[in-house]
């Protein structure tokens, strides 16, 4: 195969099937290209330009904007050969619905019974009874709910996994100028216990196990590790996603954990508070605005709530203590 493979013929367009290929003279060995990636058997797609360039930011968010990007084209690929009763499910349904999981190798695509699950290359088909799982669109696909998506996680995720993901249903977002959005949130706690309520299911004991240690407020998996490892260390519970204002009620901003009774507030940090210089400049400000009200700041980042040796908790217990807290 020469280094520029032959131009296709226009009229395949991006994707097609291998008979319209040879139907246009294309050749197998044309079909074995490296810019050609077969997806689902049947299915020959032109690989989009620039796939396999490294994407010049690495943070966080913009890896899962990409993840979901990726699995957002192979779905909508899939689409056609979709049976009409077929919905995504599993980790491809979380991706869709944004949710902190990685994707799986491939799509995950659920029928309910006594419907036989899809068998195809690329495809991981799932059979699931009718009363356990519930189905909406996103933009044209057929999705499980958020919900029943992160009941269907137990089996693949771990029960400190499965307490991030429920965080981010029940969450409520914050618009740019910072005021709640409870409408967008994807759910609530009580829908959660719905679903574990609703019958017997394929990994009910871990749903059981996170379910009590969900709540409204954290904002990613990094938050919410904090918290369990807090709480399982027997800090006092801080209240979530707080408003932090002077004696006037000036807005002076808003944190991730708020020891009210201490005066003290935690903030995890992720990488862009380092990278922004504008995020940056803001914390110095904010951060003097809460000393200036006798709030105490415990500032953390990934390092110190993940890895062999956590030390997130041991660093706000001392703060607490030193703030009066008496365990």
């Amino acid at each position: 195969m020469s280094r520029h493979p032959r131009a296709l013929p226009a009229e395949l367009g991006t994707a097609f099937t291998p008979a319209q290929a040879r139907a246009e003279g294309v050749t197998a060995r044309r079909l074995r290209a490296r810019d050609l990636e077969r997806p689902f058997r049947g299915l020959v797609v032109v690989r989009p330009t620039g796939q396999e360039e490294e994407p010049e930011d690495t943070s966080p968010s913009a890896r899962a904007q990409a993840q979901r990007a990726e699995v957002l084209r192979l779905a909508r690929l899939y689409q056609p050969l979709m049976v009409q009763h077929a919905f995504f499910i599993g980790r491809t349904a979380a991706v869709l619905h944004r949710l902190p999981v990685d994707p799986a190798e491939h799509l995950e695509v659920g029928v309910r019974a006594p419907h036989r699950a899809p068998r195809r290359q690329g495809i991981t088909g799932r059979q699931i009874a009718p009363q356990l799982v519930a189905v909406r669109e996103i933009e044209g696909l057929r999705v499980t709910g958020p919900v029943s998506t992160w009941a269907t996680l137990a089996t693949k995720l771990s029960v400190r996994e499965l307490i991030a993901v429920g965080d981010a249903i029940v969450r409520v977002p914050r618009d740019s100028w910072g005021r709640r959005r409870p409408e967008q949130a994807l759910s609530t706690i009580d829908q959660l216990h719905a679903v574990v309520a609703s019958g017997r299911r394929p990994g009910l004991r871990e749903l059981r196990e996170a379910l009590p240690l969900i709540r409204v407020g954290s904002a990613s998996p990094l938050e919410t590790d904090y918290r369990v490892d807090a709480e399982a260390a027997g800090l006092p519970a801080a209240e979530l996603d707080v408003e932090i204002r002077d004696g006037v009620g000036r807005l002076l901003g808003i944190s991730e954990f708020f020891y009210r009774e201490f005066r003290l507030v935690v903030e995890v940090e992720g990488d862009h508070h380092r990278t922004s210089r504008e995020q940056w400049n803001r914390d110095i400000e904010k951060y003097a605005a809460y000393t200036a009200i006798g709030v105490e700041t415990v500032r953390l980042t990934s390092a110190h709530i993940r890895g062999a040796n956590p030390r997130a908790a041991g660093m706000v217990r001392a703060a607490l203590i030193r703030r009066g807290w008496r365990p």
